[in-house]
């Protein structure tokens, strides 16, 4: 198992409030002993122009997935230095999920890979989130 601090969706949801995950709606629902999920419903909040998801919520979900996970993977502070994304199919309506699983967890640098499917599991997005460990 990759916690070193108590994780739990209750945890999660209160550090949630008042953010823009919560303004998105992003939701997290299963934890693992290697991943973290997420998912977000497609409403007019995260749709651009065209009438289809924005990449940026693509992004914001992907971030916010890893950087909660990466959170609860140290006993310090994390904060984002790099976040890649590749979108490989556009949505209109529906829910996204994201999986946030661990490539590095380093004492000074985490690296995160983050997988967004659809409701029947088709990749939306693929990410790679780095993360910084800030010492105590």
């Amino acid at each position: 198992m990759i916690w070193k601090t108590k994780i739990s969706l209750e945890e999660i949801r209160a550090k949630t409030e008042n953010t823009l995950m919560e303004y998105l709606g992003i939701e997290f629902f299963s934890i693992g002993d290697d991943y973290l999920c997420a998912r977000m419903l497609i409403t007019n909040k995260v749709r651009q122009p065209m009438g289809i998801l924005h990449g940026g919520a693509s992004c914001a979900l992907a971030e916010s997935v890893g950087s909660m996970a990466a959170s609860f993977c140290v006993k310090s502070d994390v904060v984002g230095l790099s976040l890649n994304t590749n979108h490989v199919r556009a949505l209109k309506a529906g829910i996204i999920y994201a999986k946030a699983q661990p490539l590095h967890l380093g004492r000074s640098t985490q690296v995160w890979t983050i997988a967004i499917t659809d409701e029947t599991e088709r990749l939306v997005a693929t990410s790679l989130l780095t993360m910084a460990v800030l010492s105590l």
